[in-house]
């Protein structure tokens, strides 16, 4: 089976995945000061729980937007995998999609990986939203070309920055508001409403922006955790696809004869 990781500025997901199918994964904070000793204690635990152990693991692919995380992962996998990990976006799992921007070098990992699965799954021009730390556009053409796109605060970051340089704010948990109005009558309510809906405006308005400058059809794409949350409350999204990068280091490591 292939052991996925997909490493972000805020968690480290590792899945594992068989006939292009997630079977179990995981998630922990990222940390890079994290040694390989430390990640196969935590991930030994969680295999054996969901019926699995390091034998069942033949493949890694490393996908990092996170450089300091990257060489305890590579122990990880060599020490204790006993195999030689693929680190997507480098030697033989060179990105297979061109990069039509100025700095082709400075796309991250994660925006790459989700160019390749959504292209994989869907046809035609796409623009992939994922919400993770930052909340990113990608516009992906109907070749599979990386064309580009926008990245905005994510949700999480945007809300504790409120919350630091405002003293009197309360801290609040980002949810769906339980109606549609924006007359907040409370101080947490007008937070809410505030973060939430002016979020769901910033998609919206930059959906309809970047469909405006394609100028062809486009499906609309949503990825990572706060997708759903978004979902009930705007028709912007065409499909959500909560795995998107998983998906597209599996697709990645596929292509690759070893």
């Amino acid at each position: 089976m292939l052991l996925a990781i997909d490493a972000g500025n805020t968690n480290i997901v590792f899945a594992l995945v068989k006939d292009g199918e997630i079977r179990a994964r995981w998630r922990i904070a990222t940390d890079p000061r994290r040694t390989a000793d430390e990640y196969v204690v935590w991930l030994r635990q969680l295999l054996d729980l969901d019926g699995y152990g390091v034998d069942d693991v033949s493949d890694v692919i490393i996908g990092t937007v996170v450089p300091r995380a990257l060489h305890n992962l590579q122990v990880l996998a060599e020490k204790y995998f006993r195999v030689t990990p693929l680190v997507a976006g480098q030697g033989a799992a060179e990105w297979p999609i061109a990069f039509d921007v100025d700095e082709p070098y400075n796309v991250g990992a994660d925006r790459a990986l989700n160019a390749i699965a959504a292209h994989a799954k869907h046809k035609g021009d796409l623009i992939v939203i994922d919400f993770g730390t930052a909340t990113t556009f990608d516009v992906v053409d109907f070749t599979g070309a990386y064309k580009g796109g926008i990245i905005a605060p994510g949700i999480n970051l945007s809300l504790d920055a409120l919350v630091q340089a405002a003293a009197k704010l309360p801290r609040v948990a980002i949810s769906a508001p339980e109606d549609n109005s924006v007359v907040g009558r409370t101080t947490e309510r007008q937070m809410l409403i505030g973060v939430y809906w002016g979020y769901v405006a910033m998609i919206e308005g930059l959906v309809q922006r970047l469909k405006s400058e394609i100028g062809r059809p486009v499906t609309v794409i949503a990825t990572g955790g706060l997708a759903v949350l978004f979902d009930k409350h705007t028709d912007a999204f065409d499909a959500i696809e909560p795995d998107l990068t998983i998906q597209g280091l599996d697709i990645l490591a596929s292509r690759i004869d070893r």
